[in-house]
């Protein structure tokens, strides 16, 4: 009898080459937690995740799930990959469900924050966790250029070389930018996000902050769908993967956002 089993997982991706296993390296999210599961279940097992991470990209709520033969109760799933897996990746939660659960196509939206450190000098704490601005950020006007985004749209002109989806349309729900102190949090929502799409997205707004484009001018890179129009990639070291949304049947922890 076969059983699935999602888990959740929180990570500080700034080791590893993202989250998808690689052959050419051990250093990724799900090469570990598989090695490690598969322990486990004495079994080899395979993941799926609800959106592959890129090489530095941190996670509160990345979920996958695994099929196994295995009889184990939630928390010997829990300690158990747990016991194997460096401190930098934890399972938080894990919960057996029925098989027409799937980690990424039953999502119906995925959320991610970019963090930015805005100060004159940089920050010992925070330089894996955010992207260092100096420049004083126009956060108003940043406001009114990512309404331009909202919406389905086709957003070549914030697709990376190298994307391999088969459609550039993607539906944003919500873009929410916050400051706290020297900190700005750009929170986005989407049904998916395309390769390096939210770091081009910041990128862009970063361009209107910094006054070097008028917020309007973010309709105009959309529509032109050109990605040398948009602002440059930024480092992947201030996003978050804050998780996916599922279906209530589901009975999926929601994320929490825990920066301070």
């Amino acid at each position: 009898m076969s059983f699935r089993v999602a888990l959740g997982v929180e990570y500080d991706g700034s080791e590893y080459f993202g989250f998808q296993k690689q052959k050419s390296t051990n250093q990724t999210i799900q090469g570990l937690l598989e090695a490690s599961a598969s322990r486990v279940a004495d079994h080899k097992v395979k993941t799926f995740c609800s959106g592959r991470t890129d090489a530095g990209v941190h996670a509160f709520m990345q979920v996958i799930h695994f099929d196994t033969e295995a009889t184990r109760t939630s928390s010997e799933w829990l300690r158990g990959i747990n016991s194997s897996l460096p401190s930098d990746i934890r399972v938080i939660w894990s919960r057996e469900m029925d098989e027409s659960f799937h980690a990424r196509f039953s999502a119906t939206s995925r959320s991610y924050l970019y963090n930015i450190y805005n100060n004159q000098t940089p920050s010992a704490l925070w330089s894996d966790r955010s992207l260092f601005v100096t420049q004083k950020l126009d956060v108003r006007s940043m406001r009114a250029a990512s309404k331009y985004l909202i919406g389905e749209h086709d957003f070549t002109s914030f697709r990376g070389s190298g994307c391999q989806s088969k459609t550039s349309l993607r539906n944003i729900e919500n873009i929410e930018i916050s400051k706290k102190d020297k900190f700005i949090r750009v929170e986005l929502r989407a049904n998916a996000f395309l390769l390096h799409m939210v770091r081009i997205i910041i990128g862009t707004l970063l361009m209107v902050g910094k006054k070097e484009i008028k917020p309007k001018e973010v309709e105009d890179i959309l529509k032109q769908q050109d990605r040398r129009l948009a602002g440059k990639t930024v480092s992947s070291s201030g996003l978050f993967f804050l998780g996916p949304k599922y279906p209530q049947k589901y009975k999926i922890p929601g994320f929490k956002n825990n920066l301070i």
